[in-house]
């Protein structure tokens, strides 16, 4: 199984700090971003993971992590040419890299506890299908997808930003795919706003029944806004020093 953190955009939002790097390199108390998800997957047993980024910060990526020998990885680079092209277009990069295997993907913002090895050896007994990982959210669901499940964890539903939604589980950036998702992919068209949405790929899965969902139990999305981004050191430095992360 290979390993994908997806790295781009512009996060316009965290500008002026975003001028000169990628937010995903920015710091989360005493490591940058990025390592995060890296370190998930380190401990998820995935040895090749494949980082995309823009063309304005690909070399800063490589000049922190290298060939990715210090964590016990081969560290690959692929280039999102369109920085609007959104997460499917991205993960559609990593067609070549993949080479017909799964794979498990990472939005390089995401920080959470929850150890993904058992997970991922679930996944890769499955003869086919797709996993995504939710966290319940009761009061504020923003900007999230919200996922509807039973209680054999088969998605029945994902809808984003709904006015009455169907439970409190919302979707994070972490999911895990088998080697059709780049079929599904092309087959995809761009939202309103122009990009391959993650949420419509994942109703591809929905579609055929093969879609689950895992409950994580404690992740931050810590590239959205400046107060996000606090709040993230803030609990990361909480939790570091309790020994809980």
């Amino acid at each position: 199984m290979k390993g994908i953190i997806l790295a781009g955009g512009l996060a316009t939002r965290l500008r002026p700090l975003t001028w000169v790097t990628n937010k995903h390199l920015l710091p989360i108390y005493n490591k940058p971003m990025i390592y995060y998800p890296l370190e998930a997957l380190v401990g998820a047993g995935i040895t090749d993971i494949l980082i995309t980024s823009s063309e304005d910060h690909a070399g800063h990526f490589e000049n922190l992590l290298k060939s990715g020998s210090g964590f016990g990885v081969r560290i690959f680079y692929a280039i999102q040419k369109n920085p609007k092209g959104g997460i499917a277009d991205a993960i559609l990069l990593s067609e070549e890299f993949a080479k017909g295997e799964k794979i498990v993907v990472i939005l390089g913002d995401n920080i959470f506890r929850f150890n993904l090895k058992q997970s991922v050896e679930r996944f890769n007994q499955q003869e086919k299908g797709a996993m995504i990982f939710g966290v319940r959210m009761p009061t504020d669901f923003g900007q999230y997808g919200v996922i509807e499940m039973d209680e054999s964890r088969k998605v029945l539903s994902i809808e984003e930003k709904p006015q009455h939604p169907k439970s409190d589980i919302v979707q994070t950036g972490i999911y895990m795919y088998d080697n059709r998702v780049f079929d599904f992919i092309r087959l995809l068209t761009p939202s309103g706003r122009g990009e391959l949405e993650v949420t419509d790929l994942n109703n591809a899965y929905v579609a055929e029944k093969t879609l689950q969902c895992e409950l994580l139990d404690w992740w931050i999305d810590a590239g959205t806004s400046f107060d996000e981004l606090l709040r993230a050191n803030n609990l990361v430095a909480e939790k570091v020093k309790k020994g809980e992360l």
